[in-house]
């Protein structure tokens, strides 16, 4: 088969839709490789020549508009190539494929934009609604991330669920090598980290409800590290820390490579993510990964990608959000047993498990 991939994310994005993009096709091209997988991009950074799986456009009219030929003109492309199947990574396809004979599938993230409007400007609702209600009835699968995102699908856009797989996004491969002592000494010192500390990893944002855990850290003695890129709501974080004298124990950070990340989530004694919203919520099985226990919100996707061994919480409850941190660092027969059995409970999204179900909806697009 050749599949063809919108990877505009996969080359453009450093997280997120990045993130999910470049780990389903190397996880695809190493368990699949008798498969081709040819990469569609309006731009590149970095050189490309030579590199037949990657496509960008061809015309000067196509690099002139790159929105409309990833939108339209890609079509004519993508039968020039002899593709088969065209995979939208990032809840979208192109207009015009079932014209020409090319199947294809669409992968739903999260519907965010209609969960949470205000946090959109309302152009931009309008443009995400159009392209994803566009992709949802006209690609051949729908695929969600998560049953809670196949959920929202079906509430928002009345879409019938039997029409709509779930298949769970997997993480980068550094958060499955176990870190030695040594490493994690080397790493501690070389970035200036407290021997013991709890850990949020996400971006700083309203929704992430990153603030909600520095007001349950202020009375306990552990240190706290963030890590996600500057906004407006880590300022208004940072003006908290500042006024309540936390700038000992409170660290917000960013910049690390997913190898370094990895260390950090190893070396921590408990992860905390009270997030309100997620379509999956990667984070929570990089921890799990990590051998490092996890505390998250208890309900929506979060119980779906945490597993019946991590601590749930009231994202909106400080009181009950300290209680939880205290207890999994208090308990050390607790915190054992939410390791050993939070590590089994995401073998579950293990590369060959997430690998063999593309490949059948692949296999069965075409079939």
């Amino acid at each position: 088969m050749r599949i063809g991939f919108d990877a505009k994310r996969y080359f453009l994005n450093k997280s997120g839709l990045g993130n999910y993009s470049r780990d389903l096709v190397r996880i695809l091209e190493t368990y699949y490789p008798e498969n081709e997988y040819i990469k569609f991009t309006p731009k590149i950074k970095g050189p490309s020549l030579g590199d037949k799986t990657i496509k960008l456009p061809k015309s000067r009219l196509h690099n002139l508009f790159p929105s409309v030929w990833r939108n339209n003109w890609i079509v004519n492309d993508l039968v020039k190539d002899k593709i088969d199947i065209f995979h939208g990574l990032s809840g979208e396809i192109p207009i015009g494929l079932s014209k020409k004979g090319i199947k294809s599938v669409v992968t739903i993230h999260d519907l965010i934009f209609l969960k949470f409007p205000e946090l959109y400007k309302p152009v931009d609702r309008v443009i995400y609604n159009r392209k994803f209600k566009y992709a949802i009835y006209n690609a051949d699968k729908v695929v969600a991330i998560s049953e809670q995102t196949k959920r929202d699908i079906v509430e928002f856009y009345n879409f019938p669920a039997e029409k709509i797989d779930v298949i769970y996004q997997g993480c980068h491969p550094a958060f499955k090598l176990q870190k030695s002592a040594t490493e994690k000494k080397i790493f501690r010192k070389k970035y200036n980290l407290p021997e013991n500390f709890v850990l949020n990893v996400g971006s700083i944002e309203p929704r992430k409800n990153a603030f909600q855990i520095v007001k349950a850290m202020e009375s306990i003695d552990v240190p706290l590290i963030i890590i996600g890129k500057e906004t407006k709501y880590a300022a208004e974080i940072k003006n908290y820390i500042i006024e309540k004298g936390l700038q000992h124990k409170i660290q917000l950070l960013q910049g690390f490579t997913m190898e370094e990340l990895s260390t950090i989530y190893a070396m921590a004694e408990v992860f905390v993510y009270p997030s309100k919203y997620e379509g999956f919520g990667i984070p929570i099985i990089e921890a799990l990964y990590s051998g490092t226990p996890v505390i998250t919100t208890n309900s929506g996707v979060f119980p779906e990608a945490g597993g019946p061994f991590s601590y749930y919480i009231d994202p909106e409850n400080t009181e009950e959000l300290r209680h939880a941190i205290q207890s999994v660092l208090e308990n050390s027969m607790m915190r054992q047993e939410m390791i050993t059995k939070g590590l089994a409970f995401v073998q579950q999204f293990n590369d060959d498990k997430i690998a063999a179900q593309w490949n059948q909806v692949y296999t069965d697009l075409i079939g």
